[in-house]
C-alpha cells in the first residue's frame, strides 16, 4: 500500500520528469528540421547506454536479472522505448511545437484511463484534479508561445500512438513490481540502443551517408547537445524519475 510519503515522492519525480521531457521537445523539433529522427534516436540511445554503463561499472547502481522472467522487460521496452520514441519523434518532426504539445500533455490522461481499464483502479480525485492542473498549465504555455497549426494528419497520427504506447507502457510498468528501477530502466536502453542503432545505420547505408552518421556529433554542435541532453537528461534520468513515479 502507498503511502502518502510515497505518494509525494512519486509526484515531485513525475513533476521533474515532465520538465525534462519538455525541454526535449525543444531540442527534437529544432535537430529533425534537417537531420533524420532515426540518427537523433540512434545517437541518443548510444549516449544513454554509456551513461548508464558507467553507472554501472563504478558501482553506483546494481541490476541483477537472474532467475527472473525477461517478458515483462520485453513488453515495456516495446511500448517504451522503441514504439513510444518512433511515434513522439517523427510526430513533432511533422507537427509544429503547439500541436504535439497539446497531444503528449494528454499522455497523463491516456495513463490514467488505461489504468482504469486494465488494472481496474479507481483514480482518486486528487489525481484528477492533479492531471487536469497539468493539462490546463501546459496548454496555457503552448498556445502562450505559438498557436501554429499543421494539419498532419501523418503526424497526429504518429502522436497518438505515441500517448497509446506511453500509457501501456505505464500498465506494465507499474504491474512489473519484482524489478528495481535501474533493471528497468537498463533494459529500456538497451533496446532502445538495439533497435535505433539497427534503423539509423540501415538508413544511412541506404542513402551512402554512413560516414555523415558518424561524424555528426563531431561536426555539429547542436546535434551534439542535443543527444547529450536526450541521452543523460531524458533517456537515464527522466527514465528513472519515470520508473519512481509510476510505481
Amino acid at each position: 500500500m502507498k503511502t502518502h510519503k510515497n505518494i509525494v515522492v512519486g509526484s515531485l519525480c513525475a513533476l521533474a520528469c515532465e520538465f525534462i521531457f519538455g525541454l526535449s521537445y525543444i531540442f527534437t523539433k529544432q535537430i529533425t528540421s534537417n537531420i533524420s529522427v532515426l540518427a537523433l534516436l540512434g545517437w541518443r540511445f548510444l549516449i544513454a547506454f554509456l551513461g548508464m554503463s558507467l553507472l554501472l561499472i563504478f558501482g553506483f547502481l546494481k541490476i541483477s536479472l537472474k532467475g527472473k522472467s525477461l517478458k515483462p522487460l520485453f513488453l515495456i521496452a516495446l511500448f517504451s522505448p522503441i514504439i513510444y520514441f518512433l511515434g513522439e519523434t517523427y510526430g513533432i518532426s511533422y507537427t509544429s511545437a503547439s500541436e504535439s504539445g497539446v497531444f503528449l500533455a494528454c499522455i497523463p490522461i491516456a495513463s490514467l484511463i488505461a489504468s482504469t481499464l486494465l488494472l481496474g483502479k479507481k483514480p482518486k480525485l486528487i489525481q484528477i484534479v492533479g492531471i487536469l492542473i497539468t493539462l490546463i498549465g501546459v496548454l496555457i504555455t503552448i498556445f502562450a508561445v505559438s498557436t501554429s497549426v499543421s494539419f498532419s494528419v501523418i503526424g497526429y497520427i504518429f502522436l497518438l500512438i505515441a500517448v497509446i504506447a506511453y500509457a501501456l507502457y505505464s500498465i506494465f510498468v507499474e504491474k512489473a513490481v519484482s524489478y528495481t528501477g535501474a533493471e528497468i530502466t537498463f533494459t529500456m536502453l538497451i533496446a532502445g540502443l538495439i533497435v535505433f542503432s539497427i534503423l539509423a545505420l540501415s538508413e544511412a547505408y541506404i542513402n551512402n551517408n554512413l560516414v555523415t552518421l558518424i561524424n555528426l556529433p563531431f561536426v555539429d554542435k547542436s546535434f551534439l547537445i542535443a543527444i547529450l541532453y536526450q541521452g543523460i537528461a531524458c533517456s537515464v534520468i527522466a527514465f528513472f524519475l519515470s520508473n519512481i513515479a509510476i510505481a
